[in-house]
């Protein structure tokens, strides 16, 4: 079958490689219908991650069952599914908690593990015509058969989840004044989601105007930090005052608006600035222990300058991490299925998997039109 193999630095291919095959009672395979190119990929193609040439990329599949396990009792060949990114067991002390982005079962010696992400454990992506899916009657969340909101459901497997994640560890509640760092496609959930949620004015910041133009649709108020402090220019439309709570969606290779270059801290102090006190942030930008690009040599090993003391002047508090998938995507699933919530109002392109090198280019180039992009085996 194909697969879209890194290679090295900007480099995928799209290759021949082994098909999955049953390896445990409890795996399911998945004949991939639809699967997306996310921002987390991009900091592997670029080189800024342990990622070995060889990792098959992809971990927001969507598909229909192709085969199962002996010990799968939910799911029949047909069914139609997506998968979280996150893989998890369902049994361990942390997925009993909710805490599936954190299960101690699939990834010996460290708490998670994702499809084609490296340091995430040995599951290869779903950038690929099938996808061994563990765990199966846990992992897969079934789906209304046919093709109906395929593009949007496919979103159900990482950045709508993961959006809305943020506004819960902001906590965002009706009639909240929001910022959102970030109007890529995690960020541009996390404000979709508080509008889901209530807020009365969210606030989405960046500097690529394609991205800032796509959150007008959903009535966002974009923030372009090119024509001056993100900071001020809120301050001043909101006559003075700051913003009820904060959402980083960039992570660690921010750009320093003020100065135009790579500051991995920066989100977070414009935050503690922006969010007035007692407020709260959900920080869902990606950040790692370990950053082979970092020129600062703090930076390398996941150490930043933070304003650890104007939070605490303020009395600020915030939540951290990674999605745990499995807590929303079913009722955001619904939500889809009843017509409350269509999360493809942001994907802009769809594509071959053969297009995949091209694809990854020009998304990260942030070239216009290359918002979200959903590849089609």
């Amino acid at each position: 079958m194909r697969g879209v193999v890194y290679k090295a630095p900007f480099q995928v291919s799209v290759e021949q490689v082994p098909d999955p095959k049953i390896e445990h009672p409890n795996d399911a395979i998945i004949k991939i219908t639809s699967t997306c190119i996310c921002g987390s990929d991009l900091h592997m193609y670029e080189g800024r991650t342990a990622a070995q040439p060889g990792l098959r990329f992809g971990h927001e599949p969507m598909g229909v069952v192709e085969e199962v396990g002996g010990a799968v009792t939910t799911l029949r060949k047909g069914d139609r599914v997506v998968a979280p990114f996150n893989v998890s067991c369902g049994f361990c002390k942390n997925c009993e908690r909710g805490f599936t982005g954190y299960c101690l079962t699939v990834n010996p010696g460290f708490p998670g593990a994702a499809y084609g992400f490296a340091g995430w454990g040995p599951f290869p992506g779903g950038q690929s015509d099938y996808l061994r899916m563990p765990y199966a009657d846990f992992n897969a969340l079934k789906l209304p058969q046919g093709t109906e909101h395929e593009e949007d459901f496919v979103l159900l497997a990482d950045i709508f989840p993961t959006g809305y994640h943020g506004t819960e560890l902001a906590k965002v509640s009706p009639g909240e004044s929001v910022v959102v760092f970030g109007a890529g496609p995690v960020g541009a959930m996390a404000a979709y989601s508080a509008m889901l949620r209530g807020a009365a004015e969210v606030y989405v910041v960046d500097h690529i105007p394609d991205r800032l133009n796509k959150v007008k649709v959903i009535g966002a108020i974009p923030i372009d930090f090119n024509n001056g402090d993100p900071v001020e220019q809120i301050r001043t439309m909101r006559h003075g005052d700051g913003v009820d709570k904060g959402i980083d969606a960039v992570g660690y290779q921010a750009i320093n608006p003020v100065q135009g270059k790579e500051d991995p801290a920066t989100i977070l102090n414009l935050l503690v600035q922006i969010v007035n006190a007692t407020g709260i942030l959900g920080i869902i930008g990606l950040y790692v222990p370990d950053d082979p690009g970092a020129k600062d040599p703090h930076a390398a090993h996941g150490e930043l300058m933070i304003s650890f003391g104007k939070l605490w002047e303020k009395g600020l508090s915030l939540g951290t991490g990674q999605c745990n998938v499995k807590r929303y995507n079913r009722n955001l699933r619904d939500l889809i299925i009843v017509g409350r919530a269509k999360p493809s109002w942001y994907v802009s392109k769809v594509v071959s998997l053969d297009d995949a090198p091209t694809a990854y280019q020009n998304f990260d180039k942030r070239a216009d039109g290359w918002t979200k992009v959903i590849l089609k085996p």
